[in-house]
């Protein structure tokens, strides 16, 4: 999978960039706050319909501006293909090679993309709705079904909810026809969610020991464990699943209504990293860490590869200046073979760029760019 060409009109400080982007490294080299993280954004935001960084769209478009486009030309396994997202206050609008798309479902996955940046850290350190965003991205990128079942959970939980709310405290009916209706349908998306998430992460821990292990000399093991907010899945089929869920929500139905929200489902799950069978996120250093999110990331490589039948874009957001200097060209070196790289950085003069193939180093600085 290959960007050849990135086109941006109107999108965060860029007022129009058209970038031939055909090199296997392509780097943005610049001083901080001149856009080098809004290009890397573009691109994912070309993948995924949604920006890394803000949840408000309006954020995207430029100042004074009615709508922002990004335009990008991939050639895939199976030919050449042409992607447009518009993006105005009103919505969005995405085409795949000149065909407006009904859902968004549709356009994401038309290619696929991992960043790195160092706020990914958060995944291994940060709150547990972190990394049920991260899960919520990464399998919509290879599944688009489970973006429809994600979609439907967080409505059925948001009318869930109004109900406890408007029905819940001293008297309230604890047998009720509707919240058994709310109920089926909560569970009955939300245990397809659970399987994926389930077997999302055990595939994502195969590649990311292997990853970590190299990378810490042998000398720590990762293990990454799916933490969902009732039992244990194991090997469980999805109507064993829904039974279960259905007897947690009926035992927690008191304390709902007396609280006014739903205290199980997909939207309580978390995720958890152990090295050396200590939970990272607790005791391990900033360096174990950062260890770990590099080790996911890169797994997530292997995993879409696998999934999709070809490697993702890879976009590094200001990543080498967490590394020394062997290990900067050593990264970069090792991937270059395997996906397309867009990276972001102050400077390459910690760089071997005698080792690094296929390399275009752009010039960025206040909104324009330069070969």
């Amino acid at each position: 999978m290959f960007l050849q060409k990135l086109s941006l009109a109107h999108y965060r400080n860029y007022q129009h960039v058209e970038l031939a982007t055909a090199g296997t490294v392509n780097v943005f080299v610049g001083p901080n706050a001149q856009g080098k993280t809004n290009l890397l954004e573009s691109i994912f935001v070309l993948a995924l319909t949604k920006s890394h960084r803000t949840h408000q769209d309006r954020e995207l478009i430029g100042w004074d501006q009615e709508q922002a486009v990004i335009y990008g030309e991939v050639d895939k396994k199976y030919g050449p293909c042409k992607l447009q997202l518009q993006i105005s206050p009103q919505g969005k609008k995405a085409r795949i090679n000149g065909l407006e798309q009904k859902k968004l479902s549709g356009f994401i996955g038309a290619i696929n993309v991992v960043m790195f940046a160092p706020e990914d850290l958060e995944i291994v350190k940060g709150a547990p709705g972190v990394r049920r965003r991260f899960l919520d991205m990464e399998i919509g990128q290879v599944h688009p079904g489970y973006l429809h079942d994600i979609t439907q959970y967080q409505k059925v939980l948001i009318q869930r909810n109004n109900y406890l709310k408007q029905n819940g405290g001293p008297g309230a009916a604890r047998h009720s026809g509707m919240l058994d209706v709310w109920n089926e349908q909560l569970a009955g998306f939300g245990v397809k969610i659970m399987k994926k998430r389930q077997s999302f992460i055990e595939k994502l821990e195969r590649w990311a020991k292997t990853i970590h292990s190299g990378i810490t000399g042998g000398q720590e093991t990762l293990q990454i464990v799916y933490k969902p907010s009732f039992g244990g899945l194991a090997e469980q089929d999805e109507p064993i699943l829904f039974q279960q869920f259905m007897i947690k929500l009926s035992e927690m139905r008191d304390q709902e209504l007396r609280r006014g929200t739903t205290l199980a489902g997909p939207h309580r799950d978390d995720m958890l990293f152990y090295i050396n069978g200590k939970e990272a996120q607790t005791y391990g250093s900033q360096g174990q860490q950062r260890t770990t999110a590099l080790s996911v990331k890169l797994a997530e490589l292997e995993l879409m590869n696998d999934e999709v039948g070809e490697y993702p874009l890879l976009l590094l957001d200001d990543v080498l200046s967490e590394l020394d200097r062997s290990r900067q060209t050593q990264l970069i070196e090792t991937i270059q073979d395997k996906v397309q790289v867009f990276i972001t950085t102050t400077g390459m003069e910690s760089v071997d760029l005698a080792r690094i193939k296929n390399l275009n180093v752009f010039q960025v600085q206040e909104g324009r760019i330069w070969i």
